[in-house]
């Protein structure tokens, strides 16, 4: 099952426990098919591991953090004006939104390995 637009980069502790974290930076356009892939991600995680997301600390096999965020960015036109010694700024019209998903999961390594065989991911 792969993930075109959630990319994610694997690690472990020194305990065994791993972290899949990925991000997606995305024009307007393409944020419902990022928005799918988070819901593919986290329906097959709670398909597979039910009733078992929580602290790790605590017993539980997995854990996520999601986050989104937009920016908008605006050009300036700068001007230094030597005689009043002076920097001048002048805002051009923002641009287009550009929206940032973070999705991080946390997990045993039975989970991490589930999750790494599912999605294709290279586990180095």
């Amino acid at each position: 099952m792969g993930l075109r637009y959630l990319n994610f980069d694997h690690s472990e502790d020194g305990d065994g426990v791993g972290t899949l974290e990925a991000m997606a930076s995305v024009w307007p356009e393409q944020v419902q098919a990022v928005h799918a892939e988070v819901v593919q991600v986290l329906d097959w995680v709670h398909a597979q591991f039910p009733g078992r997301r929580g602290p790790l600390d605590e017993g539980f096999d997995w854990d996520y953090d999601l986050h989104g965020v937009q920016e908008l960015t605006a050009p300036e036109v700068l001007h230094y004006d030597e005689q009043a010694r002076r920097l001048s700024v002048e805002a051009g019209a923002p641009g287009k939104p550009r929206h940032t998903l973070t999705l991080s999961l946390s997990g045993t390594p039975a989970f991490c390995e589930a999750f790494i065989q599912q999605f294709g991911l290279n586990a180095d």
